[in-house]
């Protein structure tokens, strides 16, 4: 078996749908961030365990969970609220821990690497979601399949932040799972998207400036690169030299990606990335007015 972790904040409208998706899970903890609606009451109801911890960022709040919760078992899987599971990557995980090599009914203190020759040689697994948008899957505009490090060995995995979201730390090994988990991009109303999203534009373009401090630039080579990930987060670098970048990213998502195929909610996707894309030109012109 596994646990799963789910951050919120103020999710009592996404949350019992993803708890509903955990119903074979016998270790679910809430990590909450100061919510003031029933969140807590409502994972509490579910049988899950709350947690409560000051949010600063993504890749913060999932280390604190691997540092400071007791979870039942070594591998854990890591959900928001308007995510939920699916029957073929419970099983799919489950396959994982139990040819792990761990103490049996472990905790986060368990440090032991399997062997070589083990199926389970990996400290996570990248799982990619489905994402659902006004009830239908869109994976064209989504670049499906876009892989996240989210099925963990609790013991040796940690996260660094990058842009508004977090990404795995150098030098852990990474395996990749077929099945994939469910993501409703609407489960919010648009307001509370492009609020949210806007909030993100600020963390990706501190990212960016950050990275032209201290970092080589991109490479031209790397958009070429085998790796799927090697080549997104070029293609998201070199993207904050481009003109027009709103614009651009419509064309990428809708017609090059093929988003017209997702139907009417592809379209409407596709015009939210947009908003996003000006939202990150913003922050970026008031950022360079401020140095």
């Amino acid at each position: 078996m596994i646990s799963v972790v789910i951050l919120t904040l103020n999710e009592e409208g996404n949350l019992p749908r993803c708890l509903a998706s955990l119903s074979q899970c016998d270790d679910i903890v809430v990590l909450d961030s100061g919510s003031t609606d029933r969140t807590a009451d409502i994972a509490r109801e579910h049988g899950a365990r709350v947690f409560t911890n000051r949010f600063e960022n993504f890749a913060q709040q999932r280390n604190f969970a691997h540092e400071k919760i007791p979870f039942r078992h070594p591998w854990l899987l890591h959900l928001d609220a308007d995510e939920q599971m699916t029957p073929e990557l419970w099983g799919e995980c489950c396959e994982i821990a139990q040819k792990d090599l761990g103490p049996p009914g472990g905790t986060a203190s368990a440090t032991r690497r399997p062997p070589p020759d083990s199926p389970a040689i990996y400290d996570g697994y990248y799982v990619a979601p489905r994402m659902i948008f006004r009830g239908r899957w869109i994976p064209h505009c989504t670049d499906y399949p876009s892989y996240q490090a989210r099925l963990v060995h609790a013991a040796r995995f940690r996260f660094i932040q990058v842009g508004h979201g977090q990404r795995e730390a150098p030098g852990l090994r990474i395996g990749t799972l077929r099945a994939s988990y469910l993501h409703d991009l609407s489960a919010a109303p648009e307001p509370h998207w492009l609020a949210k999203h806007r909030r993100y534009a600020a963390g990706e373009v501190a990212t960016h400036l950050a990275q032209r401090r201290s970092a080589p630039p991109p490479r031209l080579r790397d958009l070429l690169s085998r790796d799927r990930l090697t080549r997104r987060r070029t293609l998201q670098r070199f993207a904050f030299h481009l003109p027009f970048r709103p614009q651009l990213r419509f064309v990428y998502q809708y017609i090059l990606r093929r988003g017209f195929l997702d139907g009417l909610p592809g379209l409407r996707y596709c015009r939210l990335l947009m908003h996003y894309e000006r939202f990150i030109v913003e922050a970026l012109r008031e950022a360079k007015a401020k140095r």
